[in-house]
């Protein structure tokens, strides 16, 4: 154990702390970490995190979660335990109320885990590794930021604990090195080497988006025939449909808009453009050099990128989560781009709308996808192309363990990434399994957020099968006929489990009846 040395220093060495503040010190095997707290922002979550630490609460709990560059995670008392699969999911009985505030995400912050439910902390919490635009646009304003670290031995056991090594998903093998010895309440006059730190970072603002009109359930589709472009293009019902004047080439061609329901309209548009013989290659590679400008300035967070076949031709789809202002106030806005590549033209879909209200519409402009029609047989299919989806949602494991933080959903991201995407036949499985998953989890997801009883369902009816997925995690993989031999493996093991077993069981009662 490494013992903490208390020195009184003077207040002129501290920039931002007064003598009554309290700092919480965390003992680790690798060094201490100094947490000063931002009680004016979140004082609720302060008091817990220091009456939990004054209690020893956090004696014997680890880091269970490390991600290098993005954070590392602890504060689960079911870590205290050989149980892993437990870890990630404790916590006290009582919850701290979302706090939300404009404190940015950055190195060193100190920031409050929970699952989907945003009054949902409890005791784990992660401090962030490294600056990160990715990162910050997804857990700005979305999670309680109520501290940081603030010394330069803080730093470096931040930097060590995230090197440590790890196993899947994201655990550290040698808990020993990462464990939290002791928790320790201390005034800040006597921590020594305070860093010269000056107010946090924050964003402009932060924005609670309220229903402000009610969605009316709409099931028909207005088409519209659009000669000159020799497409045919549909809205849902009720929605308000322009062909606004074409200012720039990039301009939207049709615009379609529905009711409101949070900050903004949602909305769907077509935007049609000139390949001017460049390829479908080159288009994305344009595409993503345009985008890279906004996810420097940390207000685009690219959610996944895929590559995929619609309607006989080639289609690149992005989905992203953006920062906006306008008119000094602040927008979270996810959307849904894709683009349709033809041999002399390529068409843009897109949809966007409220990022707490994304999914509510997101099959009503699926169904516009898929009503689109290019009349002039603009075709550009060819045998190459091969479908494969970057960092994809897991959206019913998302709704179902509560966060795309939470180690199960982290888990079906690494098996996808590292293991099934790394092999031809892994990527022609994902390419027709994308098909068929995003046909019917966003209604399961919505489903599961709407009825608690019906995600507890689907969180005991996955859990066998996301603990044969975990093989895939262990298994050398080193050729085509290795994945095919082990996929198939584990499909009949689920079989097995889903189906046969049951069957069996349902035969014998039947038989003793």
């Amino acid at each position: 154990m490494i013992a903490v040395s208390l020195l009184l220093v003077s207040v002129g060495n501290q920039a931002f702390a007064h003598d009554d503040e309290k700092f919480v010190v965390l003992e680790t095997n690798l060094g201490i970490i100094v947490i000063e707290f931002f009680h004016e922002d979140a004082p609720n979550h302060t008091d817990n995190f220091i009456g939990l630490a004054e209690s020893g609460f956090y004696d014997g709990t680890i880091f269970h979660r490390i991600i290098p560059g993005f954070m590392i995670q602890g504060g689960d008392p079911n870590t205290k335990t050989d149980n892993k699969s437990s870890w990630g999911i404790g916590g006290p009985d009582e919850k701290v109320d979302a706090e939300f505030n404009t404190i940015k995400h950055i190195r060193g912050i100190v920031s409050m885990a929970r699952s989907q439910d945003p009054d949902s902390a409890g005791s784990q919490f992660f401090i962030v590794h490294q600056n990160s635009n990715n990162y910050e646009i997804s857990l700005d304003g979305k999670y309680s930021v109520f501290g940081r670290i603030v010394t330069d031995e803080s730093f470096e056991t931040l930097d060590k604990i995230a090197l440590v090594e790890t196993e899947s998903p994201n655990r550290p093998i040698d808990i020993e090195q990462v464990k939290i010895t002791k928790a320790t309440v201390v005034s800040s006059s006597e921590v020594s080497n305070l860093l010269e730190l000056s107010e946090p970072e924050r964003k402009l603002s932060v924005m609670i988006p309220e229903i402000t009109e009610a969605v009316t359930p709409l099931t028909g589709y207005q088409k519209f025939e659009i000669t000159e472009h020799e497409i045919v293009f549909s809205a849902p019902e009720g929605w308000v449909v322009q062909q606004p004047e074409k200012t720039q080439e990039n301009s939207p061609d049709v615009v379609a808009v529905g009711p409101k329901v949070g900050i903004i309209n949602p909305n769907i548009t077509l935007t049609i453009q000139q390949t001017n013989q460049k390829t479908f290659d080159e288009l994305i590679s344009e595409k993503t050099d345009r985008l890279k400008v906004a996810q420097e300035l940390g207000s685009l967070f690219i959610v996944s990128k895929q590559i995929t076949i619609i309607n006989d031709n080639k289609a690149y789809v992005i989905i992203a989560e953006g920062y906006f202002l306008s008119n000094d106030k602040s927008f979270d806005i996810k959307f849904k781009e894709i683009m349709i590549y033809g041999t002399e033209k390529f068409y843009t879909l897109a949809y966007g709308n409220d990022i707490n209200y994304f999914d509510s519409q997101l099959p009503r402009f699926e169904e516009t996808v898929d009503l689109f029609e290019i009349l002039s047989k603009d075709s550009s299919i060819d045998e190459s192309i091969k479908p494969v989806e970057e960092g994809g949602g897991c959206l019913i494991a998302t709704a179902t363990f509560g966060s795309e933080l939470a180690p199960q959903v982290q888990q079906l991201r690494e098996l996808r990434d590292n293991t099934i995407l790394s092999t031809e036949s892994g990527i022609a499985f994902m390419a027709g399994f994308n098909q068929f998953y995003y046909s019917f989890s966003p209604t399961i997801a919505d489903l599961e957020r709407e009825y608690p009883v019906f995600k507890e369902v689907v969180k005991l009816s996955i859990t066998p099968m996301l603990s044969t997925l975990s093989i895939l995690n262990y298994a050398e993989i080193d050729s085509e006929q290795e994945m095919l031999s082990f996929g198939i493996g584990i499909i009949l093991m689920n079989v097995g489990m889903y189906f046969v077993a049951p069957a069996i069981i349902i035969y014998k009662i039947r038989k003793q009846l």
